[in-house]
C-alpha cells in the first residue's frame, strides 16, 4: 500500500495547485483508512485560504533594506512546556492535521473537566466546550480560549504570505506552573523543556522543507544571525529567531532570597543556548528568580501568580508605593482563588494585604542577574526587558547605556511606558502585544512621536500566540471586506481550514492566520500609515540585532 503526499507548488501566475504525489511504501491493511482520512485532510486545507498567493521575490541586493512585518514575541512549541498536557493540539504532526488539531484527553467528551480552560476563558472552573478540532473546531481555536493550539503552521503559512518576515519564537517553560498543573507527560525541568521545543522546531522546519522540494526549500527558516535572516527575508521566506522565555533559567531559583545557582552554571547555560541557536533571552518572567525581581500581574490571574511566586521562592511578592513615574503592575487587594489553586496554600496563609498602589517590586537586578545580562552583551545576544520589575528594568537599561549596547528588546507590553524613550535611544526595538485592534491603533499613534525623535523606522507586533494570553477580539463596524489585498499585493479571501471557515468581523483573531485580516482592520482605522510602519518593522529588528552582534566578544 502507498500514500499520496500531497505538496505545496505555484504556477507562474501565482496561483496555488496540487503537485502529483510522490509516493512511499507503507504496508498492511488498515492503513488505507488513515492514508484516505490523511489525503482528505491536505485537500481540504489546502484550498480556499487565498485567492492568488503570490510569494515575494528576492531583493536584488541582500544588504538593501527588507520589507515585511515582524512578530517579536509568540510560542509556537509552548504545547511541550508545562508538563506537555495543558496546551492542547500542534503545529504540526507527521501524521497529518487530523492528528495534530485533536484536544486534550481530560477536555473529553465535553469540556467539564478542563477547568483550567474554562477558568482562564471565563473566569469560573465550570464550562463546557466541544472538544473536536479538526474537521469541524467549532469552539476552539478562539481567541479566547488559551489551552488550545492557535498557530498550526498553515495557518503561520498564511500570515506569512499576508507579509510576515521575522517571527521569533520564544521557547517557553515554567517549572511552578508544571507542578502545580495535576497532568503531565514530560519533566518540570524548565531547561529539559527549553531544549524540546527547540528540537521541535527543527522538526517542523525540516517537515517544511520536505513539502517544499527539499533542504533548505521551505517558507520556514530559523536563523542564526541578522546576516542570514536578512537574506532569509530578501527571499521572500519567513526568518524564525529562537529566543527563551522562562521563569528560572539555567536553574536560577532563589529561595528565601538565596540564590540556587552560579556564575558558572550561567556562563554553561548561555553556551549552550548560544550553540542551540537562540539569540533573545528573558531574565526573569512570572516569579522573582535568582537573578531579579518581576513585574506584577494583575487581577485574579495576578493573584493566582502570586501564589506560585510562593511556592517557587518561600515568599509571596514584595511591594511598596512607588515613588516615581514608574510603576509595575497594582495588586489587587483581593483575588477570587480557583478551589484548585487555593488547597495549594499552606494551612492558615493567604494571600498578604499591600501598601497603597502604585505598586513596586522591592526586588530588583542581582548580582547574578547583571553578571546574565553581560553574559548576553559578551555573545551579541537580544536582552528582553519585558517581565522585569521596574527596579530591574531601570537597572538594566543603566549597564546597557554604559556598555553603549543597543541589543535590547521590548516586545510584547510588559515593559513600563516610561522607559521607551531608553530603549530607542540605545537603538533596541519595541514590539507591542497583540492588543484588539483599536487599542494596538492608540498605542502606535501614542507611540509615533517617540520613533521619529529617534529616527526608528518600523514597529511590530508581539502577538503572544499560545502564551496563554488572548488574542484580538472581533471589532463592531467599518468591517473588513473580503476579499482585500495585503501590503505586498497578495490577494487573501477568508481563511478556510476543514469545515470552518474564519471572518476576522466575527471571531477575531482565532489563531495566527488571521493576522492579516487583523492588519487590514487596523489600517480601516489608521490608515496606510500604520501598515508602513507595520511593513518596516523587520528592517528595524534587523538594524537591532546587527548592532548588537557588532558588541559580541569572539
Amino acid at each position: 500500500m502507498r500514500s499520496a503526499h500531497v505538496q505545496y507548488c505555484r504556477t507562474p501566475s501565482g496561483d496555488g495547485c496540487l503537485r502529483r504525489p510522490r509516493y512511499r511504501s507503507l504496508g498492511g491493511g488498515p492503513v488505507l483508512h488513515r492514508i484516505t482520512r490523511r489525503a482528505a485532510a491536505a485537500v481540504l486545507l489546502l484550498t480556499g485560504v487565498l485567492i492568488a498567493p503570490s510569494v515575494p521575490t528576492a531583493a536584488a541586493q541582500v544588504a538593501a533594506p527588507v520589507s515585511g512585518y515582524i512578530d517579536g514575541h509568540s510560542h509556537l512549541f509552548s504545547y511541550e512546556a508545562f508538563g506537555g498536557m495543558l496546551m492542547c493540539g500542534k503545529p504540526y504532526d507527521p501524521d497529518g492535521i487530523e492528528e495534530a488539531l485533536t484536544d486534550c484527553p481530560d477536555h473529553y467528551p465535553n469540556g467539564e473537566l478542563a477547568w483550567f480552560e474554562n477558568f482562564t476563558r471565563t473566569g469560573s472552573p465550570t464550562g463546557t466546550h466541544d472538544p473536536v478540532g479538526w474537521p469541524t473546531f467549532r469552539d476552539w481555536p478562539a481567541y479566547d480560549s488559551l489551552t488550545h493550539q492557535q498557530a498550526y503552521y498553515t495557518w503561520v503559512e498564511r500570515a506569512w504570505r499576508g507579509g510576515l518576515r521575522v517571527l521569533v519564537n520564544d521557547l517557553v517553560a515554567n517549572r511552578q506552573l508544571c507542578a502545580i498543573y495535576p497532568l503531565k507527560k514530560r519533566s518540570c525541568d524548565e531547561m529539559a523543556s527549553i531544549r524540546l521545543q527547540a528540537q521541535r522546531a527543527r522538526e517542523l522546519q525540516d517537515h517544511i522543507d520536505a513539502e517544499s522540494g527539499g533542504p533548505g526549500q521551505g517558507w520556514f527558516r530559523i536563523v542564526r544571525d541578522p546576516a542570514e535572516a536578512r537574506s532569509v527575508v530578501a527571499a521572500g521566506k519567513l526568518a524564525v529567531v529562537l529566543g527563551i522565555e522562562t521563569s528560572e533559567p539555567f536553574g536560577c531559583r532563589q529561595i528565601f532570597g538565596i540564590p540556587q545557582c552560579t556564575k558558572a552554571q550561567i556562563d554553561r547555560g548561555l553556551d549552550e543556548m548560544h550553540a542551540l541557536g537562540v539569540r533573545s533571552m528573558f531574565v526573569c518572567h512570572k516569579y522573582d528568580n535568582a537573578l531579579c525581581g518581576v513585574r506584577f500581574d494583575s487581577g485574579t490571574q495576578g493573584a493566582i501568580v502570586n501564589v506560585g511566586n510562593l511556592l517557587a521562592t518561600g515568599s509571596f511578592w514584595q511591594a511598596r508605593t512607588c515613588t516615581g513615574p514608574e510603576h509595575d503592575n497594582t495588586i489587587d487587594p483581593a483575588g477570587v482563588l480557583p478551589a484548585q489553586i487555593a488547597r495549594l496554600l499552606p494551612p492558615g496563609v493567604s494571600l498578604p494585604l499591600y501598601p497603597a498602589a502604585p505598586h513596586c517590586n522591592t526586588r530588583g537586578l542581582t548580582s547574578l542577574g547583571a553578571y546574565m545580562v553581560q553574559g548576553l552583551v559578551k555573545r551579541g545576544m537580544l536582552v528582553e526587558i519585558d517581565h522585569m520589575s521596574v527596579k530591574a528594568a531601570a537597572q538594566t537599561l543603566s549597564l546597557l547605556e554604559a556598555a553603549h549596547y543597543p541589543g535590547v528588546i521590548s516586545s510584547h507590553s510588559w515593559a513600563d511606558p516610561t522607559y521607551f524613550s531608553r530603549i530607542y535611544a540605545l537603538g533596541g526595538m519595541i514590539t507591542q502585544y497583540g492588543h484588539n485592534s483599536p487599542d494596538f491603533v492608540a498605542e502606535w499613534r501614542r507611540t509615533v512621536p517617540l520613533r521619529q525623535q529617534y529616527q526608528v523606522p518600523g514597529y511590530g507586533y508581539g502577538l503572544d500566540v499560545n502564551g496563554m494570553g488572548r488574542l484580538p477580539a472581533p471589532r463592531a463596524g467599518n468591517a473588513v471586506v473580503y476579499p482585500f489585498t495585503a501590503f505586498d499585493g497578495t490577494v487573501m479571501d477568508r481563511l478556510r481550514t476543514g469545515q470552518r471557515t474564519w471572518d476576522v468581523n466575527v471571531d477575531g483573531v482565532a489563531n495566527y492566520g488571521l493576522v492579516p485580516d487583523w492588519i487590514e482592520d487596523m489600517r480601516l482605522q489608521a490608515g496606510p500609515d500604520i501598515v508602513r510602519d507595520l511593513a518596516a518593522g523587520a528592517e528595524s529588528y534587523l538594524r537591532t540585532w546587527e548592532a548588537a552582534t557588532a558588541h559580541a566578544v569572539t
